[in-house]
C-alpha cells in the first residue's frame, strides 16, 4: 500500500524507473507451459502486488550515483525484488511469523494455500539468479550472483530470520538484536546498493561508501519498522500491526524505549547521509530516501 507522499521518494528520473521495474517483473514472470498455472498465479500475485519497490530502487539509485546507466542495472534490481518477495512469502507462513496480510492483501498462503506459497517462494530464488545470468554482462553477472547469494543465505537473511524466531520470548541484548537485523533486514539493503555500484562499474571507494550507507540505513529502517508496529496506521502500512509483541519478538522500543529508539534511528540516518558526502548532488535521491525512512515512521 502506498500513499502519494511515499511514492515520490526519489527524483523524477528514478521515479519513472519504478514503473519500468514493475513492467520488467511482469515480463520476467510470463512463464511457459512448463510452469503449473496455479504456481504461476501465486508467484505473480505476490511479486506484482502493490509495493514501494524500495530495494530495486536502491539498486538503480546506486548505479546512477556511481556514474552508470540505471537501465543497465534493471536485471539486478528485479532480482533483489524477487529475493525480497520470496522472503516475505515464507516469513508470512504460520510456521514462521504467521501473518495473514501483506501489502494490503491476503498473504500468499491465505490467498492460495501453504504448499503453493512455499513453492512460489522457492521458485523466485532461482529465477532471481537466472535473470542476472542471462541479462547482465558476464563478469558483472557472476559478481552480482555472488553478492546476492551471500546476502540471502544462511549467514545473513536466512540466518537472521532463524535467530529472530529462536530468540522469541528470550532475554537478549541490544547487540544481539542488532546482529539479527543487520542480517535479516540490513543485508539486503546493503547488497542492493552494492549491486547498483557493481553494475555501474564503480570504484572501490564508491562501493565502500555505499556499503556504509546501506549498513546504517538498513538498521535505521528496522528500528523505524519496530516503531511503526506500535504506532503506525494499519490501513496505510498494508500489514497487521502489533504482531511483534503477540509473538514475543524482541524489538528496539521494548529493549530501549520508544524515544531512545527514535534517537538511535535518527543518528543512524545521519550517519548514512554523511557517508554520501563524496558523491555530491548526484546522491540526493539516496539522501531523500534516508529522510523518508525517518519521516515515515519516526
Amino acid at each position: 500500500m502506498m500513499s502519494t507522499s511515499e511514492v515520490d521518494i526519489f527524483g523524477p528520473e528514478l521515479e519513472a524507473a519504478r514503473k519500468q521495474v514493475d513492467q520488467k517483473l511482469d515480463a520476467y514472470t510470463q512463464f511457459d507451459e512448463g510452469c503449473p498455472e496455479r504456481l504461476a498465479s501465486a508467484i505473480r500475485y505476490s511479486l506484482l502486488s502493490p509495493g514501494k519497490r524500495l530495494r530495486p530502487m536502491l539498486v538503480l539509485a546506486a548505479c546512477r550515483v556511481a556514474g552508470g546507466d540505471p537501465a543497465k542495472a534493471m536485471p539486478a534490481a528485479c532480482a533483489v525484488e524477487m529475493i525480497h518477495t520470496y522472503s516475505l512469502i515464507h516469513d508470512d507462513l504460520p510456521a514462521m511469523d504467521d501473518d495473514d496480510l501483506r501489502r494490503g492483501q491476503p498473504s500468499c498462503h491465505v490467498a492460495f494455500d501453504e504448499a503453493t506459497a512455499i513453492l512460489a517462494g522457492d521458485a523466485l530464488i532461482p529465477l532471481a539468479f537466472q535473470i542476472m545470468l542471462q541479462d547482465l554482462p558476464g563478469d558483472q553477472a557472476a559478481t552480482c550472483c555472488w553478492e546476492l547469494s551471500k546476502a540471502a543465505g544462511a549467514c545473513h537473511l536466512v540466518g537472521g530470520q532463524s535467530d529472530d524466531l529462536e530468540l522469541q520470548n528470550e532475554d537478549i541484548s541490544i547487540a544481539q538484536l542488532e546482529a539479527i537485523h543487520a542480517r535479516k533486514t540490513g543485508a539486503l539493503f546493503t547488497t542492493s546498493l552494492r549491486l547498483g555500484c557493481i553494475c555501474a562499474g564503480g570504484t572501490a571507494d564508491q562501493l565502500q561508501n555505499l556499503t556504509q550507507y546501506g549498513e546504517s540505513l538498513g538498521l535505521a529502517f528496522q528500528i523505524a519498522d519496530d516503531l511503526l508496529d506500535l504506532y503506525g496506521d494499519e490501513a496505510k502500512i498494508g500489514k497487521r500491526l502489533g504482531k511483534d509483541s503477540e509473538h514475543g519478538k524482541r524489538t528496539y522500543p521494548e529493549l530501549m524505549g520508544s524515544e531512545a529508539s527514535r534517537t538511535l534511528a535518527r543518528d543512524l540516518t545521519n550517519r548514512a547521509i554523511n557517508s554520501l558526502d563524496s558523491f555530491g548532488p548526484v546522491a540526493d535521491d539516496l539522501r531523500r530516501f534516508a529522510k523518508f525512512v525517518i519521516d515515515r515512521n519516526c
